[in-house]
């Protein structure tokens, strides 16, 4: 496994650097410590599998670097370590292509059982962006009204069951967990795009939110085992 770190603060680096080796020993792991650094780098080493963000970068915003690394990179995993960790930032983060969000005030433990869901192909939320106390107001939607977000589930405890979620859905509410497109679920389960369309609208329906990013966190609340499906 190769990994970037992307911090200007060293000590921080070492200290995700030690973690990391404690999961991964083998692992190849860069640094990186501004945004220009994090994409010449990316462009020589397209073999990279994870790179570790911080959003308060010397010469540019972290949210514009994983902009365009999700354009230029969008088979890289990122993952985002900030000082910031509101709900606004955790969820632009996502909506932007971040596999996860790591606040830099979380204890060794949880940094260490946040890398290792990520490895195993989930995405981990902070508990602090799943609480609905805080109030975000919503974007307006392509198509449809604005300032209106949609609500969380009803039933905080519900199962897939009780949502109407079919056994497929689940399948494809996975591989979405793990930011895969409509494209690549047609391709990991065998269904025609118009089938994954259908789905994805389903499952949206179900959780009552509107898009991607809305859906993770509200399996983040509920507390799903999802199905692990992998690659044909």
């Amino acid at each position: 496994m190769k990994i970037l770190l992307v911090d200007d603060h060293v000590l921080l680096r070492e200290a995700l650097r030690g973690a990391l080796k404690e999961l991964e020993s083998e692992a190849a792991i860069f640094e990186a410590s501004d945004g220009c650094e994090t994409m010449q780098f990316v462009e020589q080493h397209t073999d990279v599998d994870l790179v570790l963000l911080d959003l308060n970068l010397p010469d540019r915003d972290g949210f514009s670097v994983l902009a365009d690394h999700r354009k230029a990179r969008p088979s890289i995993a990122v993952v985002v370590i900030s000082a910031r960790h509101d709900r606004a930032t955790v969820v632009r983060a996502l909506e932007l292509g971040a596999v996860g969000f790591i606040p830099k005030s979380a204890t060794r433990k949880v940094i260490l059982s946040a890398l290792q869901l990520v490895f195993s192909g989930g995405i981990y939320i902070p508990p602090q962006a799943l609480s609905r106390l805080e109030s975000l107001p919503a974007a307006p939607q392509p198509g449809g009204p604005g300032g209106a977000r949609a609500g969380p589930p009803e039933r905080p405890g519900a199962s897939p069951a009780d949502l109407g979620v079919t056994e497929r859905q689940l399948d494809v509410l996975a591989l979405m967990m793990r930011g895969k497109s409509n494209k690549a679920i047609c391709r990991v389960l065998n269904l025609a795009e118009p089938t994954v369309k259908n789905h994805v609208r389903a499952i949206l329906k179900a959780l009552k939110v509107t898009n991607r990013t809305e859906a993770v966190i509200a399996v983040g609340e509920l507390r799903w085992e999802l199905p692990s499906v992998s690659n044909p």
